[in-house]
């Protein structure tokens, strides 16, 4: 696996390992929401309190991070927030279209459960890399 190259070597404040460990959490906290509530796991990933509260914290912080391994982490918390709504609105036009032939509800409930798998995945390989102090793959 290649390391990221980082623009400097500084070494993240504490604070800041801790806040990314909050938003791995408030993600993983969203994936649980759906997992044991009415939503599905990646309805409630993307439109849940706790991602949403997570991806403004990602924005908002990014610039204190910028030069450490946290910053690779930041970006992965954020792809994997939009790239998962930009996956669920497809999924979703797909179904719907499909709808005609009967299939479309088989491709949604897929598809979702595919995503949600995904992100659960994305969720916990961040954190333990995390966990590891070792910065995400580009």
């Amino acid at each position: 696996m290649v390391e990221p190259q980082l623009t400097d070597n500084r070494v993240p404040d504490a604070s800041l390992v801790r806040l990314t460990h909050v938003v791995y959490a408030l993600h993983a906290l969203s994936l649980v929401i759906g997992a044991f509530g009415a939503a599905t796991v990646i309805g409630s990933f993307v439109f849940g309190w706790p991602s949403i509260i997570a991806v403004i914290i990602n924005y908002v912080k990014r610039d204190a991070v910028r030069g450490t391994y946290l910053d690779s982490h930041f970006g992965w918390q954020i792809r994997t927030f939009w790239y998962a709504l930009l996956w669920v609105v497809i999924v979703t036009i797909v179904s719907a279209v499909l709808l005609v032939v009967i299939i479309g509800v088989a491709t949604w409930i897929v598809g979702l459960f595919a995503l949600g798998l995904w992100a659960i995945y994305r969720v916990a390989r961040g954190w333990m890399t995390l966990r590891d102090g070792r910065p995400m793959p580009a």
